[in-house]
């Protein structure tokens, strides 16, 4: 069976019908919104390349794809985010104290979806999944504390999106890789594919929120720059700008009264003039490299058994070519 319909099967059979309904309603309705359901994707594409049981690796996938969606509830709080997947968030179809403990017995249940992990390889996913959960935490932090910095570094950058993004990404397929028994140097070159194509993704998501389609990008354009986010455009054009383009930019974001529209258009006309599509374009191209060259230390895998983690890189890129 197809990796994609075996995920979505086993999620359609998890039951959230559960007391008090006011709890476990918004779990509910933020799983069915499905997503592209990648995380737990990873895990079971490397437990299948490394010649695992896949049907026993979907309780740990299903841990990552609860935690992964639990940050979301949370982050959506955190940005006042009105849509997430082209539907309204928790916090605003609810309240924000029901977004905050749902999202934190989302926290919890992923915990026990992972309990299901093999005794003898309990220990290495516990560890793997503790570490990499509080990472994500502390990247959200630095996402959070450069919204008040305007002298955000490209290498703090890229620190807060490896903690926030990449690893959760690298954490999934080196848990797939765990549960298949996969040599310790195979398990780490795959957490390192996760990394840099973590971080690709990243990068063109921040590219998308500005220059994206909102009917496909399923979240409002411009929702970072009224945000105040540090993302990869900010930073370099607050770094490689002009001295009155600076102040501009610092301007808008710090003038509450500008209409969203106009304040969106503004800085999208700075980056347009910096020419910043294609620093980022060229950013993610060096990631995705970084990602491939990861993948070839995996020697003992031919290259038609390791083609479905070229072809996510491919996807994730939004490459056709």
């Amino acid at each position: 069976m197809d990796i994609h319909e075996l995920i979505n099967r086993h999620f359609e059979s998890i039951g959230w019908d559960i007391e008090p309904h006011n709890l476990y309603d918004p779990i509910a309705y933020t799983l069915e919104a499905g997503g592209k359901r990648i995380r737990p994707t990873l895990v079971l594409m490397a437990c299948r390349l490394f010649g695992g049981d896949v049907e026993k690796a979907l309780m740990p996938a299903t841990a990552i794809e609860v935690f992964h969606n639990f940050t979301l509830l949370h982050d959506d709080v955190m940005d006042n985010a009105d849509t997430r997947r082209k539907r309204m968030t928790v916090h605003k179809k609810w309240d924000v104290n029901t977004a905050i403990l749902s999202g934190d017995a989302m926290m919890i249940k992923a915990y026990q979806f992972l309990e299901n992990v093999p005794a003898d390889k309990l220990p290495a996913a516990l560890s793997l999944f503790s570490r990499t959960a509080i990472e994500v935490c502390e990247g959200q932090q630095y996402d959070v504390d450069f919204e008040r910095r305007d002298d955000v570094t490209i290498e703090e950058y890229y620190r807060m999106i490896r903690l926030k993004t990449a690893v959760l990404l690298a954490g999934s397929l080196k848990l797939g890789a765990i549960l298949a028994d996969a040599p310790a140097d195979d398990a780490d070159a795959l957490y390192d594919f996760g990394i840099a194509i973590g971080i690709a993704f990243q990068l063109r998501d921040d590219y998308l929120d500005v220059y994206g389609d909102e009917r496909t990008f399923g979240k409002k354009i411009g929702g970072d720059i009224l945000c105040g986010k540090r993302t990869f455009l900010l930073i370099n054009a607050l770094k490689n700008g002009s001295v009155s383009q600076r102040q501009t930019i610092c301007q808008l974001l710090k003038n509450g009264g500008i209409p969203a529209e106009e304040k969106i258009a503004a800085v999208t006309a700075i980056y347009d003039s910096l020419d910043m599509p294609k620093v980022c374009a060229d950013a993610m191209e060096e990631y995705y490299s970084r990602a491939m060259q990861a993948l070839s230390r995996i020697t003992d895998k031919d290259d038609a058994e390791k083609a479905p983690f070229v072809e996510f890189a491919r996807s994730l890129m939004g490459r056709t070519e």
